[in-house]
């Protein structure tokens, strides 16, 4: 039977007069790759930062965890992995010193923090380079830390904002890779993307246009209904084809974000 580990309720955040989510309802099963698409504007960013708590909803509910978000935002947030769109690596720091922060900031117990170090390491495969010093990282392998930094504390739900973009294919794949491998253990992965055959792994996907959720199904399920063959088409068929420049939310919310993520 199915265990939510995200219930979504009637979720509203207004800027000014604009509505960046409009009464949005869904839940999310433990073990479940989930994903959250729609176009530029359409309020995934603004869904995501409100469900880590970097934002408040303007009005409805939230459980991550079984933590209410507004309620208890210190309880989801130790509950919680995350990846932000924009870097937050401090480059002056190596891979390891990185990590390591994190673990302190998550109070990982001393005792445990080198060995989940080393797992989390091996997971994105950076052991070789984790005492060297980020600024001298590829993009894939800061992307690639990213990931380990957001597991050290493992958490139950891990939310990612693009996690691939900008990445080469090869990258990419393997960074699908450790989120199967993360979900097969039990780990919740809701992510956010652009790339619509990334969408086609997910186990459900939500799509939000304007605010509000206009289909949550299986791609299989999503594909059929619409009579295309791919999540492109699905995309297309269900938001249609015109350019959205996406201004639903306010700029500098991912600066806000990191340094609500730091200072926890």
């Amino acid at each position: 039977m199915a265990v939510p580990v995200i219930e979504v309720q009637a979720l509203t955040k207004n800027f000014n007069s604009v509505a960046a989510v409009d009464d949005v309802s869904f839940n999310v099963n433990e073990g479940e790759v989930f994903g959250f698409i729609g176009p530029n504007g359409a309020g995934k960013t603004t869904t995501m930062n409100i469900l880590t708590t970097l934002i408040p909803p303007t009005s409805g509910t939230a459980i991550v965890a079984g933590h209410d978000i507004v309620a208890s935002p210190d309880l989801v947030r130790e509950a919680i992995g995350v990846v932000f769109q924009d870097p937050t690596l401090d480059i002056r720091l190596t891979g390891r010193e990185n990590l390591q922060f994190h673990a302190v900031i998550y109070h990982v117990p001393k005792p445990e923090r080198a060995g989940r170090l080393d797992f989390a390491l091996r997971l994105v495969e950076l052991t070789d380079t984790a005492d060297n010093l980020v600024e001298t990282y590829s993009g894939g392998m800061k992307r690639r830390l990213e990931l380990a930094r957001g597991l050290i504390h493992k958490p139950r739900v891990f939310f990612l904002d693009e996690p691939t973009l900008g990445l080469d294919p090869q990258t990419r794949f393997r960074i699908w890779d450790y989120l199967h491998e993360l979900a097969s253990a039990g780990m919740t992965v809701f992510f956010t993307t652009h790339y619509m055959d990334e969408a086609e792994q997910c186990d459900r996907v939500a799509i939000i246009d304007q605010g509000r959720i206009i289909a949550l199904d299986t791609p299989a399920a999503l594909k059929k209904q619409t009579g295309t063959k791919t999540m492109d088409g699905v995309f297309l068929a269900l938001t249609g084809k015109e350019i959205r420049d996406g201004h639903a939310a306010p700029t500098g919310l991912s600066a806000i974000a990191t340094r609500v993520h730091r200072g926890r």
